[in-house]
């Protein structure tokens, strides 16, 4: 088993991102809006860092106590990935952060040998599909709420009043 994962604001276990300035785009600008966006901040994740991901960036990064220029580089990967809550956020593989090092602490106590390293890689999209199975969901490796709430040990969806909700969550038959 690994070594006990930790992350402080300021670690430098995240720090994997390329520096981005307003006006960047592409997939790392869409994965920092999401970031925001799961911090609480409204906003369209599509990967266009455009005036009103810039002015979040500085919002956030004036919260945080951390230079506030608008641009995302190391210390604010870190504290958006270090301080993202579980559940905030759908999980996918690829995906860095301390939401996903809950998830991999979860998957550990429910039984699967993962690394609770903070990286959606292969071996915990693998752990996730065998979850997903297990438990009669969709098995296609994203985390979503259901999820969460099964694998934190809450009663399984199926026990809800209203069956017509989870449909949309089960796999196809």
């Amino acid at each position: 088993m690994s070594p006990e994962y930790s992350a402080s604001p300021r670690s430098s276990q995240f720090s994997q991102n390329p520096v981005l300035y307003p006006w960047d785009v592409g997939p790392a600008v869409a994965e920092m809006q999401d970031l925001l966006r799961a911090h609480g901040y409204s906003l369209r994740v599509d990967g266009d860092f455009g005036w009103k991901t810039e002015m979040l960036v500085k919002a956030f990064q004036r919260k945080q106590g951390i230079r506030t220029d608008g641009i995302v580089g190391r210390e604010t990967w870190n504290v958006l990935r270090s301080t993202v809550q579980p559940g905030t956020r759908v999980l996918k593989q690829g995906l860095v952060g301390e939401d996903v090092a809950e998830l991999q602490g979860l998957l550990q106590v429910n039984g699967y040998a993962v690394d609770r390293s903070g990286h959606f890689d292969a071996a915990t999209q693998e752990a996730v599909i065998q979850f997903q199975q297990r438990h009669n969901l969709k098995n296609d490796g994203i985390v979503t709420g259901v999820m969460w709430t099964l694998l934190q040990g809450r009663k399984e969806p199926t026990k809800m009043s209203n069956p017509f909700l989870l449909n949309r969550f089960r796999k196809p038959t």
